[in-house]
């Protein structure tokens, strides 16, 4: 099979790749998630306006009867400031990046534990009463889903909020289930940018020999949400999982890069247009937020961060290069010894690398 050259890319098979000319940084003193002493195990997002801190901003001066303003409409301000005021090779965009609801292999995971599902059943496309395949979301998910959609609805009503400008979706069924059930249908302010989202291939999840990590091809996709727009390049199939071989953190993070920078700099994503909400996943959040130098702050299924970044057009094209092998994961052929903290094949047999199920779904 012939790869996409973006495939080639992603699975190693170039010996390099060119290093992003555009530098990321998190603009701190906004989100009570910047800040060391906010625990993320216990945050809610929906309790706390999003995490904005309720503060004054420079731009405040410049509005007339601010004190009448809500948080969230002075700091739509303070953002449209500071993208005014900066040059042109500076950007300032503020990413929502929200983690889908509950997926099915999720409830495996628990169900099996990480150890287990890690090195077997995570292989195998479900068991005789679930499919975790590209997982759909159960209905705790849906739910999660639900409430971020009446969050955003209240926050609307009552603060006013900037909706995105821009939408964003992994490829994964569970995003698109996700993204659906938290923007559509949304009354949405007067001149706001309609839900038209585009599905994205390089902010899916963390690829591993997972299946749940398995794309559906490009047709079903587009057979959920036909009115939905793929991106150009988007293949049929999907190139980039093969049941063997898994990204390492550095070519996550490579990614994660190249992802960020179709959203800066581009015309489709404009200075103007400074609110972009992206639906993915807990490892590709988390990778983003490392590119972006953020603290780490890890998500609960159907939770969202919002980041307030700077982006700067360095001069000059950065030539270094990195090397981005990917690694082969081993697993075992049938279940596991259980009640392990790390994986342990039935009869001490050896763990090996070919895949448990066909790669060609």
């Amino acid at each position: 099979m012939k790869l996409s050259a973006l495939s080639q890319a992603l699975l190693g098979f170039t010996a390099s790749v060119h290093a992003s000319t555009i530098q990321y940084s998190t603009v701190t003193g906004y989100f009570l998630q910047d800040e060391a002493s906010t625990d993320p195990s216990t945050f809610d997002y929906t309790a706390v306006n999003f995490g904005l801190i309720n503060r004054t901003y420079p731009a405040d001066k410049e509005l007339k009867h601010h004190q009448s303003l809500t948080q969230w409409e002075r700091f739509y301000h303070q953002v449209q400031k500071l993208n005014d005021d900066s040059p042109c090779n500076v950007e300032y965009k503020v990413l929502f990046l929200g983690r889908h609801g509950n997926g099915w292999h999720n409830s495996a995971e628990t169900y099996y534990g990480t150890p287990a599902w890690n090195c077997y059943w995570a292989e195998l496309n479900g068991n005789s009463t679930v499919t975790w395949f590209d997982a759909a979301l159960t209905p705790a998910g849906e739910d999660q889903a639900l409430v971020a959609h009446n969050f955003w609805q209240r926050l609307i009503n009552e603060q006013h909020i900037h909706t995105p400008d821009n939408y964003i979706i992994s490829p994964l069924i569970r995003t698109l289930q996700t993204a659906n059930l938290t923007f559509n249908g949304l009354d949405l302010p007067h001149g706001a940018a309609p839900f038209a989202p585009v599905i994205k291939e390089l902010f899916r999840e963390g690829i591993s020999i997972h299946t749940c990590d398995h794309r559906h091809n490009k047709t079903y996709i587009h057979s959920l949400f036909p009115s939905w727009r793929i991106e150009p390049g988007f293949t049929e199939q999907d190139e980039l999982w093969n049941g063997v071989t898994a990204e390492t953190t550095a070519a996550q993070k490579a990614r994660s890069t190249r992802a960020l920078d179709e959203v800066f700099f581009t015309e489709e994503y404009s200075k103007k247009n400074s609110y972009v909400s992206v639906t993915s996943h807990s490892g590709e959040i988390a990778s983003i937020l490392s590119v972006l130098g953020h603290r780490r702050f890890s998500l609960n299924t159907g939770a969202v961060i919002p980041v307030l970044v700077r982006a700067e057009h360095v001069k000059g094209e950065n030539t270094a290069t990195s090397s981005l092998p990917w690694t082969a994961s081993a697993h075992c052929t049938s279940p596991p010894v259980t009640s392990v903290s790390a994986c342990v094949c039935a009869s001490s047999a050896s763990p090996v690398t070919t895949p448990l199920v066909a790669t060609g779904i």
